[in-house]
């Protein structure tokens, strides 16, 4: 990694800079294949940068309202300072000009120096902020952060007057998070995983798998076909191997709307998760073997959880046609389903692996619905789930 500083071997601010430099270099690096935004268009990076210092702000404003009660307080403010930091990196970028750059100009002979030059370790003063005080010291750094993201929605190119507004920005910014109580070092870092879990394509050969370690017959199938039908009494039926598995469905609900084929998205979750409690009880491969890993990953919480989930996206997913014609899932969505699994071993999943999940499994769902039945063919290895006509049917 390349370390920026002219100062002298035996001085310590070249010291605290070189610790700084490699932490803001893996950054800089991991975060780069993450971006998406148009390469020659810097308003929608500016826009976004403006939105995410509004959600610190929104933040800030419920920690007012609701004090202590606030528990989710820390877990909040670190991603929302993560994802300014993602957009600013991403501005600096377009300017071609280094966010270490920046960031150096604005903490050497500062106040900050200590704090920002930020070590690899990731407990940094982390606090929860919950006196009024501090509060009202987190609202006058947050407002002059909001000042000086509106300066720079009017910048076009690097010039003298864009590097003072950039140097201006990332000082009150560093202010906010002096004020927040929150460890940058831990905001970049967090901020890495997250954008990588999120944009990047999963590597399959290193994801997890859940039940390689046990009995064949309590695995979920490598490769499966099931077959769903619907008869002249409205009920869709399940076959697998020939055998008839779960209970007939209807859509339970006044207007009719496809959910007795919802049976597609737990074998979606199968496929390409390597999850699915409800699939496991199904074809009776729950993992005995392992009594706490049976109650507690494949009992009937774990169940209701992936019905309940189910159940939320399909509500979602009626008013976007299906994600018909989509390719991406909304990150509030994802964020939602994390929220969801959070405690059971499918948390593992990066939330790319979730967006291929929802996506396959309404793609394979659309094409169920049409044709009032179909195979469903999963594959574990290639992390796919596929539709397939019956001949004849």
């Amino acid at each position: 990694m390349t370390v920026r500083s002219s100062a002298n071997a035996g001085d310590t601010r070249h010291e605290c800079n070189v610790e700084r430099s490699l932490l803001l270099s893996e950054y800089m690096q991991q975060i780069e294949p993450t971006d998406r935004l148009p390469g020659d268009n810097l308003q929608p990076v500016l826009m976004g940068l403006f939105g995410e210092v509004g959600s610190i702000m929104a933040t800030a404003k419920k920690a007012h309202r609701e004090q202590d009660a606030y528990a989710g307080y820390v877990q909040a403010v670190e991603e929302e300072f993560g994802d300014v930091l993602w957009y600013f990196a991403t501005l600096c970028r377009r300017l071609n000009i280094g966010l270490d750059d920046v960031l150096s100009q604005t903490t050497v002979h500062s106040r900050y120096k200590t704090e920002v030059a930020a070590s690899d370790l990731l407990d940094g003063p982390v606090s929860h902020i919950c006196s009024v005080g501090q509060l009202d010291d987190l609202d006058k750094t947050l407002l002059n952060l909001g000042k000086t993201t509106a300066a720079l929605l009017g910048i076009e190119t690097l010039d003298d007057d864009t590097r003072n507004s950039l140097s201006l920005f990332a000082d009150c910014y560093l202010q906010a998070i002096q004020a927040a109580g929150v460890s940058f070092s831990k905001i970049a870092r967090l901020n890495i995983k997250k954008a990588r879990e999120r944009f990047l394509d999963p590597d399959l050969s290193i994801l997890p798998t859940f039940d390689t370690d046990f009995p064949d017959d309590e695995r979920i199938p490598q490769h499966f076909e099931i077959k769903i039908i619907q008869r002249k009494n409205g009920r869709s039926y399940m076959q697998w191997n020939g055998v008839f598995i779960g209970d007939p469905l209807t859509d339970n609900i006044t207007n009719p709307d496809g959910y007795r084929y919802h049976d597609v998205f737990h074998l979606a979750h199968a496929a390409i998760l390597h999850w699915s409690p409800t699939f496991r009880a199904l074809i009776k491969r729950k993992r005995k073997s392992k009594r706490k890993v049976d109650e507690a990953q494949d009992g009937g919480r774990a169940i209701v959880v992936e019905e309940g989930l189910s159940a939320w996206i399909f509500s979602c997913a009626k008013d976007l046609e299906f994600f018909c014609n989509q390719n991406t899932v909304s990150f509030d969505m994802l964020k939602t389903v994390q929220q969801f699994v959070r405690g059971y071993e499918v948390e593992e999943c990066p939330l790319r692996l979730w967006e291929m999940a929802i996506l396959g499994g309404y793609r394979v769902f659309r094409e169920v619905l049409k044709n009032d039945g179909g195979i469903v063919i999963g594959d574990l290895e290639s992390r796919t789930i596929e539709y397939r006509p019956i001949c004849g049917g």
